[in-house]
């Protein structure tokens, strides 16, 4: 828990507020979302079938990084009434938006990795 009348929380919330750049990554940035973002760009996921393309991230890491992303509006999670119940997930229209600027991010940085020869070949899991 952070203490928002410290110096670090008001200089972070000025920055969100006066810079567009600086409010998409605070809601997009970090080690998991852009994984997240990248993967149900693709469409909808059931939760197992996300687990499973992101072995790597903990379980509680992974849940905390989806309710984030729900409650910043760019990710929708479906419940359905089932045994056992079965819960999706997939981008609201604000998430969908953002397929050019996950693309961009993205060639950007192969791109710049291949140009400091730090590009390493991408496993398929």
């Amino acid at each position: 828990m952070r203490k928002e009348s410290s110096t670090n929380s008001l200089n972070r919330n000025a920055l969100r507020e006066h810079c567009g750049m600086v409010f998409t990554l605070s809601m997009i940035g970090g080690r998991w979302k852009p994984s997240i973002l990248c993967r149900l760009v693709r469409g909808k996921l059931r939760y197992s079938e996300l687990r499973k393309q992101l072995p790597d991230v903990s379980e509680r890491m992974l849940v905390l990084q989806l309710r984030e992303l729900e409650n910043d509006g760019l990710v929708r999670r479906l419940v359905y009434a089932e045994v056992p119940p079965r819960v999706e997930y997939e981008l609201t229209e604000a998430g969908i938006s953002l397929k050019p600027v996950l693309k961009s991010m993205s060639d950007w940085g192969l791109g710049y990795q291949k140009k400091r020869g730090v590009a390493k070949a991408v496993v398929s899991r």
